[in-house]
């Protein structure tokens, strides 16, 4: 049977979510104040200046002066409402968009002029959205063409759904029950047939309806997406890649070209996916094509979905990529970056004593003072050698010692970071 939502109008339509009744408090309660402002002072006004108009006959009161008592009252009172208005105001708010960690994120798309949905498991609606009662929900939003607004009057909700990147609507409905589901901003010609239902359902009920679905979820979409458009091809995390490591990024901060940090969510990997030249990360060259175009909101979300599940520690060296995150702060870098960083720092490394030589290993990234060595000779008027100096004196006149001894390559100056190239 098909579910129908309420064909009569309602003002007060039920509350049928946990936030619905703070806010038809606030809302009722500002409504008795603005009329209160607006109706019974004027209304006071009116009357006073009809009574104590002049008439022949009626003498005259003389002019009173001003009261500092009464001139503070009628500002602080006022003042203290208003701000505990907006303070609750304010409070309403934050349980609206106070995300629950264990929330049950469905993807929503708005098109001229349609809305679609996405469950976890990959079951898609076309105007309609099946949802379990008392559980935390989270839309995660986005739109095609235009600007779109979802708007569930039950709820008491409204979130705009914008082009260009995501937007979130965080709820717990807590009435079984079907409603009605609009588009609150105009959207084009057919702007009013973008209408559609919600029907909350109890938990047993959804996952029957869920589990009906025999299709692949969106993480196993991105998947096969990630290897059809080439994007394992440079996306490799291997030292000279063309792509930065995509494991494990997300949710850690990624150093952009030019100083810049930003942090790697929803909306950084959707803008880094659809126009790739907006933020190039430190180290890469910016040559990804943009797909703008090329792939759909829902393939979009794909690959978001798929990015979000790699994990780091796997073959392709996210865990490196991770550890060099939270050794530079959480900044994540190119490959060669870190081993640059990494030798710079150890090369500060200087002798103590004054017989002390400098030993450089075939560990790019290590160097030691080894006292009465002849591996590798200094010149003997500098005891104290800094990274600086070791790069300078690379080509210099070597001993036999040194001819033996590789050369660091994370030293090398003729390979710069600027040979990685890929954003994202």
């Amino acid at each position: 049977m098909n579910p129908q939502v309420p064909s009569d109008f309602e003002i007060f339509p039920v509350q049928a979510s946990t936030v619905a009744a703070d806010v038809d408090l606030l809302y009722i309660s500002m409504v008795a104040l603005t009329a209160f402002l607006c109706i019974v002072i004027p209304g006071v006004i009116v009357y006073f200046s009809v009574k104590y108009r002049r008439r022949p006959g009626v003498p005259r009161p003389p002019r009173m002066g001003t009261s500092l008592v009464l001139e503070l009252t009628w500002t602080i009172i006022p003042f203290f409402i208003v701000i505990g208005m907006f303070f609750w105001g304010s409070h309403v708010f934050f349980l609206q968009t106070t995300q629950d960690p264990n929330a049950l994120e469905i993807l929503t798309t708005g098109k001229q002029w349609m809305w679609k949905f996405q469950h976890k498991n990959g079951r898609r609606e076309i105007q309609d959205l099946h949802l379990p009662v008392n559980t935390p929900i989270r839309l995660k939003m986005a739109s095609e063409d235009v600007l779109h607004s979802v708007f569930i009057p039950a709820f008491r909700l409204k979130q705009d759904v914008l082009p260009g990147r995501f937007s979130y609507l965080n709820f717990t409905p807590n009435r079984v029950g079907v409603y009605h589901l609009f588009c609150n901003q105009y959207c084009g010609t057919s702007h009013s047939q973008m209408v559609g239902k919600v029907v909350v359902m109890e938990l047993a009920d959804y996952q029957k309806w869920l589990g009906g679905f025999t299709g692949d979820p969106p993480e196993k979409v991105g998947e096969a997406l990630f290897t059809s458009l080439a994007c394992n091809t440079c996306h490799t995390g291997d030292t000279g890649s063309r792509g930065p490591l995509l494991n494990g990024l997300y949710g850690h901060k990624v150093q952009l070209q030019g100083g810049n940090v930003v942090t790697a969510d929803d909306n950084y990997l959707r803008e880094s996916i659809l126009n790739s030249q907006a933020k190039v990360v430190f180290g890469y060259q910016p040559i990804m094509p943009s797909f703008n175009g090329v792939v759909s909101q829902d393939q979009v979300n794909a690959l978001i979905a798929y990015i979000k599940t790699l994990p780091a520690g796997q073959d392709t060296g996210s865990a490196k990529n991770t550890a060099a995150a939270d050794a530079n702060g959480g900044v994540v870098m190119s490959p060669e970056d870190q081993a640059s960083t990494t030798a710079l720092n150890n090369a500060s490394i200087t002798s103590s004593e004054p017989s002390g030589d400098v030993r450089i290993t075939s560990d790019s990234q290590a160097l030691q003072t080894a006292p009465n060595s002849s591996d590798i000779q200094t010149p003997q008027d500098n005891t104290n050698v800094t990274s600086s100096s070791v790069m300078q004196n690379q080509d210099a006149d070597t001993t036999a010692g040194e001819a033996a001894s590789p050369q660091p390559t994370g030293l090398d100056t003729t390979t710069t970071t600027g040979e990685q190239q890929g954003v994202l």
